[in-house]
């Protein structure tokens, strides 16, 4: 049916219409501030915990710039909004070294130049639920910005309320991955009001809301459910007895990341040396050092004494953690032989070595146990791109990056008590799927061991804690941290953080941590990642049927 005079000068002005050099730089300006509002969120540069409330809405301008921008538009955008918004956000990256704080936005960002344009293709294939496709392909780009080598599930959405207990406790059903995509929602249909608005195509606000009745009813239904369930289960897990306490003594030496050598090897020694002895007074279970708090390798130097010094040093050490009457758990790198057919000193006088990050524990006047670190941090613990990006690897040597070996196995310790606990080094404990993996195996305590003393910001180890606080509620799972400078604390099942240490200060403190060990495995802990990969097959199923739609109506002329 052709159209009538008065439809045709629509579709023409519709078809004409052309973007000014003025629209562009407002939405670049738009785009800008919204990643440097959305950074405030979190724990950052303005305040040490973050401004959590600011999460629930200020995502809704870039969904307007992506609905209105031009298509050649949005890989740009999504560069430029990723590469800010990181920059800001991960601001204490400089500490560590110039090349990661352009490292990480520059990747950050150019995962967003996928993903800005596949926005704009659900905004437009799906018309009046573009919003809600949208926020299914949002989820599906979390995860999988997070699950590739260089993966960095810091500044998930959902990690911005860690302190919104009631809200949060749906994360033993579906991990971060239900908050965020609940949180999400209101923004990508707001983003599409706001949109038009600008543009001057809105209905008033409430026609607006009337026209998207039925999702609002439906999102009001599950959001009371949502708050009704976390109401429940705090109440529940608040008048939860444990099985047992477990008594810990966490040691934070705050010792400088950077300095290395034997003086600094045996100060910091001695000083962990002498609040663990000052600890035993408080008669606790066990005591708890941080990840690679005594740095010469014990297996190493008991192995081959390559330097005398230090192994004498490292003798002390050992004999020092046999004759506890308590076990010790601290981190230190396993040095092992990297072919065992050759000598420790080759021909050409390099090591023979290769090194994992390691945690070992002493109990009953031995070494009991060891763990390997299996999910290592991307460019500074581990490279595998030798090949094929010499470049690179060569540009990381030569700014001292240094690289570790994969461990593979989820250990369970257990204490000659009956206490078993796992210990994600550092970084680990930022994905949950290894946090299930642990509880699957056995562990009812979860001991995350981390140095985070290089940022030298109490908002790095802030951010760090906040993601903690979802795996405790994902396993229901006490974790107690360890920390070389901060966050020393324990989180209870419920996400609250109990009695932090002060940062980047000298001291230790007894934890009473309450161990669970008959309740039942939890949605997450059993399927662990579940609606992160449902909605990844959500979001191809949906574009490829709206590009197949697409062209089939352009190819009958609607």
């Amino acid at each position: 049916m052709e159209s009538s005079p008065r439809e045709r000068p629509l579709v023409v002005v519709s078809l004409s219409r052309k973007r000014g050099l003025g629209a562009y730089v407002s939405e670049v300006i738009l785009l800008i501030a919204t990643a440097l509002v959305y950074s405030f969120a979190f724990p950052g540069f303005l305040s040490d915990w973050g401004f959590g409330a600011i999460s629930f809405f200020a995502l809704i301008p870039l969904f307007a710039v992506i609905r209105n921008t031009s298509w050649k538009a949005t890989p740009l955008y999504g560069f430029l909004f990723g590469f800010v918004f990181y920059t800001c956000f991960n601001y204490w990256l400089t500490t560590f070294h110039p090349l990661a704080i352009l490292i990480v936005p520059i990747i950050k960002g150019g995962e967003m130049i996928v993903l800005f344009p596949l926005l704009k293709a659900a905004d437009r294939w799906f018309k009046k639920y573009g919003f809600l496709v949208q926020g299914i392909i949002w989820i599906a780009y979390a995860y999988l910005g997070q699950s590739w080598f260089a993966g960095y599930p810091y500044g998930t959405l959902g990690y911005a309320v860690y302190e919104f207990l009631p809200f949060i406790q749906i994360a033993d059903l579906t991990g971060i991955w239900g908050i965020t995509f609940i949180m999400i929602l209101p923004q990508t249909l707001l983003g599409r009001y706001v949109g038009d608005f600008f543009e001057k195509k809105a209905d008033s606000f409430v026609t607006f809301l009337k026209s998207n009745i039925l999702f609002l009813v439906a999102y009001a239904i599950v959001l009371i459910a949502v708050f009704i369930y976390g109401a429940i289960t705090l109440s529940m897990w608040n008048r939860e007895e444990p099985d047992k306490t477990w008594r810990v003594a966490t040691i934070q030496h705050s010792a400088d990341s950077w300095k290395g050598g034997y003086t600094t090897y045996k100060q910091n020694f001695n000083n962990l040396r002498t609040m663990s002895l000052e600890s035993l007074q408080a008669k606790p279970d066990m005591i708890l050092w941080s990840e690679t708090a005594f740095v010469p390798s014990v297996n190493w130097h008991t192995s081959y004494k390559t330097d005398e010094a230090t192994a004498v040093l490292v003798n002390e050490f050992v004999d020092f953690g046999k004759s506890l009457p308590v076990p010790l758990l601290t981190g230190n790198p396993e040095g092992v032989l990297k072919d065992e057919n050759q000598p420790p000193l080759l021909a050409d006088g390099s090591w023979n070595r290769k090194d994992y990050n390691t945690v070992i524990m002493f109990e009953g006047g031995e070494i009991k146990k060891t763990y390997r670190k299996q999910h290592l941090v991307p460019f500074t613990e581990h490279f595998p791109y030798e090949k094929q990006l010499p470049w690179l690897y060569n540009i990381l040597l030569a700014n001292d990056y240094n690289w570790w070996e994969t461990g593979y196995d989820p250990v369970v310790f257990e204490t000659d008590t009956g206490v078993k606990f796992s210990t994600p080094i550092c970084f680990e404990d930022v994905f949950g799927y290894l946090t299930a993996d642990f509880v699957r195996n056995g562990a009812d305590v979860i001991v995350n061991m981390t140095n985070d003393s290089w940022s030298g910001a109490v908002s790095a180890e802030m951010q760090h804690l906040a993601m903690a606080v979802f795996r405790s509620i994902e396993t229901r799972k006490s974790t107690v941290r360890g920390t070389n400078s901060g966050m020393t604390c324990v989180i209870l099942p419920t996400g609250k953080i109990v009695d932090p240490m002060e940062p980047f200060t000298k001291g230790w403190r007894i934890y009473d941590v309450p161990v669970f060990t008959n309740e039942k495995d939890t949605l997450y802990t059993l399927k662990d990642d579940w609606m992160a990969f449902l909605m990844i097959y959500l979001s191809c199923g949906l574009l490829v049927f709206g590009a197949v739609r697409r062209v089939v109506d352009r190819k009958k002329g609607r």
